[in-house]
């Protein structure tokens, strides 16, 4: 088999953050969300992995390469823009050919991976295998309407959802879908979706198998995902100290503190990471928190948040929390305070607070 990895889309949920950096590469747990999906194909025993590339793909190309890190080969697969999952599929047939494959959504997140699914889709060799999940909004999603155990209907975001099983965003084809993926007509919103690429295949009478997830699911393509997926890849770490802490400081929990990180005078309190190079000093870094690397924090309390690298927050009077903050951001106090900060802030930003 080979992988298709999802990589084109624009990230509009998460500016202003991706006007500058791709949403795929958004980290959880510092390590870029792309990268699980990659981990996860490897994992599988997938070694052909092809890549949907858009306007960010020269930052996607540094960030993955050849692939070989992983022990795979990347195959890059430029899109001209977003125009459907499936169109997405249409322009990849040169690169599967005539083998199966899985697609995976480059910003998705699955606890357990996918090799016990791959390994049932080899086993069973249906057309297609879908990965379904219970979502209390299906509205968002496409949905899959199940009788007696198969599929009979898929739809992209119903406004009167049948059935609360929404997509995951992992799919598995045979070579049978790209005949589909020709035959369906743009959507409304003129976009190819491959939820009617897979209704295809079941009217042509072919099988598309269930199989419900269990575990969790993340999309990470809003602020409230992006700080849930982190909370959750941070309590699966193995506490882990490589850098330098004082007499004065105290580590509590599940904390990796990689090389080269000073921490000083300071509490950090896990399931939290402080990136390389980093610097604690007389701060509190409270649980689910990912420190970026180079990233200084002094005099400030952060919990529950996501710091990206070669930032500075300083001199802060009230805790940050439930923030995503781009690089190299500068964020300290001046006259007049406020009780509470709640950021979002992109890239090369810079933020005077008053107290």
């Amino acid at each position: 088999m080979k992988g298709l990895i999802l990589s084109g889309g624009k990230g509009t949920r998460l500016r202003p953050l991706t006007h500058t950096s791709a949403k795929q590469l958004m980290p959880v747990a510092n390590k870029p969300v792309l990268f699980y999906g990659i981990e996860s194909l490897a994992a599988a025993g997938i070694r052909d992995i092809g890549i949907v590339v858009g306007d960010t793909q020269a930052e996607i190309r540094a960030a993955v390469g050849d692939g070989s890190r992983w022990n795979v080969r990347v195959t890059y697969i430029e899109q001209d823009a977003p125009r459907g999952l499936a169109h997405a599929v249409l322009i990849s047939e040169p690169f599967i050919g005539g083998d199966s494959f899985v697609m995976y959504l480059g910003d998705n997140l699955l606890n357990k991976g996918i090799t016990e699914f791959v390994e049932e889709f080899v086993r069973e060799a249906p057309a297609a295998q879908i990965l379904l999940t219970r979502v209390p909004d299906p509205q968002m999603f496409g949905v899959a309407e199940l009788v007696d155990g198969r599929v009979v209907r898929l739809v992209e975001k119903p406004k009167e959802p049948k059935s609360d099983l929404a997509l995951v965003g992992v799919y598995m084809f045979s070579p049978a879908v790209f005949d589909s993926v020709k035959r369906i007509k743009p959507s409304l919103r003129n976009e190819l979706e491959i939820t009617d690429a897979i209704q295809d295949l079941i009217d042509r009478g072919l099988e598309v198998r269930p199989h419900l997830v269990q575990g969790w699911w993340k999309d990470t393509g809003k602020l409230e995902d992006m700080l849930e997926a982190n909370r959750l890849i941070l309590d699966t770490l193995e506490r882990r100290i490589d850098g330098t802490i004082d007499k004065e400081s105290r580590i509590e929990g599940k904390v990796v503190i990689e090389a080269g990180a000073v921490v000083e005078r300071s509490v950090i309190r896990g399931p939290a990471i402080i990136g390389a190079e980093a610097r604690i000093i007389r701060a509190y870094v409270g649980p689910f928190t990912s420190i970026g690397c180079r990233t200084e924090i002094r005099d400030s309390e952060i919990e529950h948040s996501i710091i990206l690298e070669d930032c500075v927050i300083s001199d802060l009077a009230a805790r940050v929390e439930d923030s995503l903050i781009g690089r190299n951001v500068r964020i300290h106090r001046q006259p007049v305070k406020p009780s509470a900060y709640r950021f979002m802030l992109g890239d090369n930003s810079e933020v005077g607070i008053r107290w």
